[in-house]
């Protein structure tokens, strides 16, 4: 029996939404923090498997003179945790490995569900999300915070607007020297050693989100199919290098790069390229329309803030307000609420999870085999249209 669609799925408002973490590592712990900043949330409960993480979190809690939640700390903790009926919605800030099980299971237990990134591993269980999503008619939400840069969301309008014309060919990427840094107690830390055994890219989205939002994929295109290029590891030991190349059905074409072991600075590109207008963030912010001069600097900067949405700019100055460490972070946690407790549709969706989480194992297919192009298969059954 075909499975009904959940494209732009709606619940009825949820005025106090309460929430169940699971994780409290790194990620975690700061998500916690920055929780205590949104309002209109309740912090049921909390589970880690080290009961370290679980005392730390319940003195920040009270610190901030909230009632101690519920925890767990068992194996299966987290299963107990989706089971209650007092949680509207299950935030998982845990390994990769684990983020489909626990989000299948929340929704599954009628839970609406944000997921760190990637929200999958391997088309399988990008499958999996979108067939449980469908099933129990429940929000999944990937946390893809570079969604929420303020660069990307001005271009957003400028897209809209039709200020860059149409768009031929966007770059994204994920450029940061992470050597040295996951050590853990002088082990490579969880996600370094998962990026050391992949053959392609293993952690697409940072670069792939913003670009999928302006070209309205599974909005009106989609993915089409890929090719991808990663340095031989005999020849370059312990590098974690890719290039992907990406066409959409309409034509265009995205550059996905991913580099996280050679000295190179920070960059996520966001380059956008159309017949009208041309932007880049990275290495240095650049937005250059047809029939105009190249814009850098303070230039630039006032573009961006006149193409911000005012609803976006509000909730950059309360976080601004607020001390906020990482304005991405806190505009996406606001909005997430914001619509859950409207009832409005989620910015991004199940489909989105999906499309771009799917890429780590293409990518990695096209790489080992020669950068053969890989077919990227319809999350959308066709509804993309």
């Amino acid at each position: 029996m075909e499975q009904s669609h959940v494209l732009q799925l709606a619940h009825e408002p949820i005025p106090m939404v309460r929430i169940g973490f699971i994780g409290l590592g790194n990620r975690g712990m700061a998500t916690l923090r920055r929780y205590l900043a949104i309002e209109d949330i309740d912090i049921v409960a909390l589970c880690d498997i080290n009961s370290t993480h679980l005392i730390e979190a319940n003195v920040l809690l009270s610190q901030d003179g909230r009632y101690h939640p519920h925890i767990y700390d068992s194996a299966n903790g987290w299963r107990t945790l989706c089971e209650r009926e007092d949680i509207d919605l299950v935030y998982v800030c845990t390994d990769w490995l684990t983020h489909t099980p626990m989000a299948c299971y929340a929704m599954e237990h009628g839970k609406h569900v944000a997921i760190e990134v990637p929200a999958a591993t391997t088309v399988a269980e990008c499958w999996q999300l979108v067939d449980t999503a469908e099933h129990t008619r429940r929000h999944c939400f990937m946390l893809e915070n570079c969604c929420y840069d303020t660069f990307h969301q001005a271009m957003l309008t400028m897209e809209q607007k039709g200020l860059f014309g149409t768009l031929t060919h966007l770059e994204g990427a994920y450029i940061h020297d992470l050597r040295g840094r996951s050590a853990i107690d002088g082990r490579k830390g969880w996600m370094a050693h998962l990026c050391g055994q992949h053959g392609g890219n293993p952690y697409p989205t940072h670069g792939i989100g913003p670009v999928c939002q302006l070209l309205h994929i599974h909005r009106g295109d989609r993915l089409d199919y890929l090719v991808s290029l990663t340095p031989a590891t005999d020849a370059f030991h312990d590098v974690c290098v890719n290039n992907t190349l990406i066409r959409t059905v309409k034509g265009r074409s995205i550059l996905l790069q991913y580099d996280v072991t050679t000295p190179r600075p920070y960059s996520r590109m966001q380059t956008i390229c159309g017949t009208r207008g041309f932007a880049q963030k990275y290495p240095r912010l650049c937005i250059m329309l047809d029939g105009e001069e190249p814009l850098y600097d303070e230039a630039t900067d006032a573009m961006v803030a006149q193409y911000t949405q005012p609803h976006i700019a509000e909730i950059q100055g309360k976080g601004n307000a607020l001390g906020v460490p990482n304005i991405m972070n806190y505009t996406m946690d606001y909005r997430l609420i914001h619509c859950l407790r409207h009832g409005l549709p989620l910015d991004i969706d199940v489909y989105d999870a999906a499309e771009w989480s799917c890429i780590a194992e293409f990518s990695e297919q096209s790489a080992k085999n020669g950068g053969i192009p890989v077919k990227i298969p319809d999350f959308t059954r066709g509804r993309w249209k």
